[in-house]
């Protein structure tokens, strides 16, 4: 079992900039996630886009802030993490299986991009658990930063371990991650996924059938 030490650190400035790390053109993003139209105007006024997973019939999984402005019905905001679950309905046949990866562990994030509305994907590792600073998350919140490549449109999307399993859902990325103590930073250029245990019980109680 590979021992981790969690180090006292925040990811600033988070979503500054618009991409970080590499990304590319991938169609089997289409077979993993959704695109999702917002009402949040654009210069030409044809709106924005965020991404949102499929896992049930009626439901999918996205970033609270892709959610809240979606035209999407939100079933419910998790309490302190940038996530939610909204209606929406999937010709989905068999239904996702979810596994918290570890740092150091191999992933693929999928989703779309806002440049270019095409579905794309990155590869990379876990490197560190850490604070979020932004209005979206709170404490006891915490997230994963990776450094597979993110874009403008990708929250929301999936995060994919190397057994298939969805690892976690994509928020976001940091130009830095820093060390409240000193200051320091020890990371650059990351991007920032919410891990599977993060809200492991929040997605079930959300999704479980009416008694």
């Amino acid at each position: 079992m590979k021992k981790i030490t969690l180090l006292p650190v925040i990811a600033a400035l988070l979503l500054s900039g618009c991409s970080v790390g590499k990304y590319e053109y991938s169609s089997e993003a289409m077979k993993r996630v959704d695109m999702n139209f917002t009402g949040i105007p654009t210069i030409l006024g044809l709106g924005t886009l965020g991404t949102s997973i499929p896992i049930t019939p009626e439901y999918s999984l996205t970033a609270a802030h892709v959610a809240k402005f979606s035209v999407q019905r939100v079933k419910a905001y998790h309490p302190y993490c940038d996530l939610a679950v909204i209606y929406h309905k999937n010709d989905i046949k068999t239904l996702p299986t979810f596994r918290t990866g570890e740092i150091g562990d191999a992933v693929k994030m999928y989703g779309f991009s806002f440049i270019s509305a095409m579905p794309v994907e990155s590869s990379g590792v876990n490197l560190a658990r850490t604070g979020i600073s932004n209005g979206w998350n709170k404490k006891p919140c915490m997230a994963m930063a990776s450094n597979a490549g993110v874009v403008k449109g990708m929250s929301g999307g999936a995060v994919y371990n190397n057994d298939d399993t969805i690892g976690g859902v994509i928020v976001g990325y940091s130009s830095a991650i820093k060390n409240t103590h000193t200051g320091k930073t020890i990371l650059k250029d990351v991007s920032l996924y919410i891990p599977y245990g993060d809200f492991k019980q929040w997605l079930a109680q959300t999704t479980a059938p009416a008694a």
